[in-house]
Order: C-alpha cells, then structure tokens, then sequence
C-alpha cells in the first residue's frame, strides 16, 4: 500500500535527488558528465551515464509539468529568481561572478524541479483534491 502522507523529510528527499541530477549533469567545477565528455573514458560509460541521467530528466520534467503546468512552472521559476535577487540586493553574490551565478542557476533550477515533484502532494494537503492523470482511450 502506497505511503499517504507528505512531509517536510519527503520534500528534502525530493530535492537532494534533483540537486543530485542537476550537479552530476553539470556544474562549473567540472566534475559532472558534461566535465566527463572530454576524458578519455570509454564512450560506453559516458553513454551508460548519459542515459540513466535523460531517464532522471525525463521524469523530473514530466513531474514538474504535470503538477506544475506551464504557467506554475513560470511563476516557480520567478519565485526563485526574486529570492536570488533579494540575495544579491543582501549582497550575499554580486551579478559579475558568472561561477556563482551559475552554482545559484542551478541551484533554482533543483529547487524548481523538486517543487514539481513536490507539488501534487502539497496540493493534496492544502485543498484535499488529488490530481490525476487523464487517460484517453
């Protein structure tokens, strides 16, 4: 029988696999697969690799937008870049630093990809309606 409840445990869990998928894709130290593409590893690897992270992608994307929809997925997105923009007002990073930049791009395109995963149970919670999927036959 599936789990029915929601929590904040499940949501960290949500997001530390989409900061997973996002920084093994890529990040800027290089330790990534796109860092992997020019080493002399055996393409086979790089392939193997490859596809588990499209398998990853594919299902955080399809979460996202079924939950989240278009529009959700806009304004999530805009959620994140106004609190990125509340940092560098704080003066946490400043705009001329692309390495940061680019650590913190990533860093909201997890949290956008973990709140799509996320969002059918928050949903759930707030209004009691469960979404489900329209199947045409």
């Amino acid at each position: 029988m599936p789990r029915k409840d929601f929590d904040f445990a499940s949501f960290l869990l949500r997001l530390l696999f989409a900061v997973a998928l996002v920084f093994l894709t890529y990040n800027p130290s290089g330790y990534s697969w796109v860092g992997w593409l020019d080493s002399q590893v055996p393409m086979v690897y790089k392939a193997a690799t490859g596809v588990v992270l499209l398998i990853g992608w594919v299902m955080f994307l399809r979460a996202t937008w079924s939950s989240l929809g278009g529009l959700g997925t806009i304004l999530a997105t805009a959620f994140f870049g106004i609190i990125i923009w509340l940092f560098i007002e704080w003066g946490f990073f400043a705009l001329d630093d692309t390495t940061v930049i680019q650590w913190v791009v990533l860093a909201v395109l997890s949290g956008v990809l973990a709140v799509g995963m996320s969002w059918s149970h928050v949903r759930r919670r707030l209004s009691g309606q469960y979404d489900t999927d329209e199947i045409e036959g």
